[in-house]
């Protein structure tokens, strides 16, 4: 969780990832940012994450995007 943390924190450092869990809904971040975040994902943990996963649930909190990239770890699609 705090390599994802570091990573959010890089792309927009002014959000509290850790309390806000609507990042999508609130407009907190903007499709711009989620694609960075997507592919600062994919390199750092070394997944693809394919086009049915980019789902606005999937990125509305840290929380959510770990257990995404959880379930690559468990070695399912989430």
């Amino acid at each position: 969780m705090e390599k994802l943390m570091e990573i959010l924190k890089s792309i927009n450092s002014e959000i509290d990832y850790g309390n806000n869990k609507h990042l999508v809904e609130e407009g907190l971040l903007d499709s711009l940012e989620i694609v960075e975040i997507i592919t600062s994902i994919e390199e750092t943990f070394g997944i693809e994450i394919s086009p049915d996963q980019i789902d606005s649930d999937n990125f509305e909190s840290a929380e959510a995007m770990w257990e995404m990239i959880q379930g690559f770890v468990r070695g399912k699609d989430v």
